[in-house]
């Protein structure tokens, strides 16, 4: 089970400089996710950690800041890099977004040890391609590691589009082998998750079997690939290609303009992250990639976030949920009271400032219902990140 978060900022600092309690042989794996925003980046982050303590909403740019979760299992440590969405500076600037939204998920990048690139595939605006904000990403760190994980995979209807969406995200290469995808949902196209795709990679020629994975000329590669629906063929067992010295190219800004995936991933997975379903196989994945490294963290560490902080990203979470368009994004949270009660309980008390009256009138809602349901639903989350009672008022008022 993991540990609960301290529920006073003193003690949650206090663990965070506590020296870590090393096991014998430590093995630590450093993971940022990235991806477009609102690919579920945190509803995974949630998933992996086994406590909500990222706040998540269906609208973008709910994550404001990059934001550590520790995974500490047996003898392994998995530092997980929760990142804002990468996103333009247009878009930045017309969501009144801090400078940090733009710089956070490129500096995770730097000391990230393994990439995860999340695509949502129930989204057919943005599923056929990674965004160039994604791509000019992995091509700045293409000693990185990466995995595709195809999230949300319990909405796509029709199954079989997945083969198609792996072939133009990876631009038909995994691995650094052609692919040959068979249909893991052919006996039963209800079936909602199989994960990792089920993937024949046909070996490369001899000549070029042993040049850097993200060497092989995609083009090329591209022309042999083929989606194969057989029943009978199974998927074979590839041997990696094996690197050269001068390690992987990179991709410069005239190759990214003409690709739509990323050749170089090294695995792919497809979940239903809000369910849970297959993160567990991620996570094991996860777990075997972890290499001999000290630990940064104490085990009882869940996240690098401050319990205030956690608090007002959730209570944010739901105004986002219930405030119509651009509304939320001009509410200003301050925590008036923090205490703990006679009965060991955690009293908060918080003001949202709001520039309009108008606004003031959505957040309160007819009868006080709207800002009563966000205070319990608030309410409720923090009770399963603090393990204990908590007692949260909210009030509103316009901001002078």
């Amino acid at each position: 089970h993991p540990p609960p978060v301290a529920t006073s900022k003193e003690e949650q600092d206090r663990l965070l400089q506590d020296q870590p309690d090393q096991p014998q042989n430590p093995k630590v794996l450093r993971i940022a996710i990235i991806g477009a925003p609102n690919a579920g980046k945190s509803t995974l982050s949630n998933q992996l950690l086994g406590r909500k303590v990222f706040p998540v909403s269906q609208k973008v740019h709910t994550t404001r800041c990059k934001a550590r979760g520790v995974v500490t299992y047996e003898d392994t440590q998995l530092i997980i890099l929760d990142t804002p969405g990468l996103t333009s500076p247009f878009k930045a600037k017309r969501h009144k977004l801090d400078e940090a939204m733009l710089t956070d998920p490129w500096d995770c990048m730097k000391h990230a040890d393994l990439v995860l690139v999340l695509v949502d595939v129930s989204d057919h605006w943005t599923r056929n391609c990674l965004s160039k904000e994604v791509l000019k990403c992995l091509s700045q760190f293409p000693q990185i590691p990466s995995v595709l994980v195809l999230n949300k995979v319990d909405l796509l209807k029709k199954k079989f589009l997945l083969l198609e969406l792996v072939t133009e995200l990876t631009e038909g290469i995994v691995n650094g082998k052609k692919l040959e995808a068979r249909s893991a949902f052919k006996h039963n196209s209800s079936s909602s998750v199989k994960s990792p795709l089920q993937i024949t990679q046909a070996s490369p020629p001899e000549s070029r079997a042993h040049e850097p994975r993200c060497l092989q000329e995609t083009d090329q590669a591209q022309e042999g690939s083929s989606l194969d629906n057989s029943d009978d063929r199974r998927a074979s067992e590839s041997g990696l290609v094996t690197e050269e010295a001068q390690g992987p190219k990179r991709y410069g800004p005239r190759d990214l303009k003409n690709m739509k995936g990323w050749p170089c991933f090294q695995e792919i997975f497809m979940l239903a992250a809000l369910h849970g379903e297959e993160v567990d196989t991620l996570k094991r994945y996860l777990l075997m990639q972890a290499k001999p490294g000290a630990w940064e963290f104490h085990s009882g560490v869940l996240t690098s976030q401050s319990p205030q902080e956690i608090c007002d990203n959730i209570i944010r979470e739901k105004i986002l949920e219930y405030l119509p368009l651009e509304v939320p994004y001009g509410v200003i949270q301050v925590t008036e009271m923090w205490e703990e009660g006679p009965s060991g309980e955690l009293l908060i008390m918080q003001n949202l400032l709001v520039p309009r009256k108008s606004h003031m009138m959505m957040l309160i809602g007819r009868g006080g219902k709207v800002i009563s349901r966000i205070a319990q639903e608030a309410g409720q989350d923090l009770m399963n990140v603090f393990l204990c009672d908590v007692h949260l008022k909210l009030k509103v008022e316009v901001k002078s």
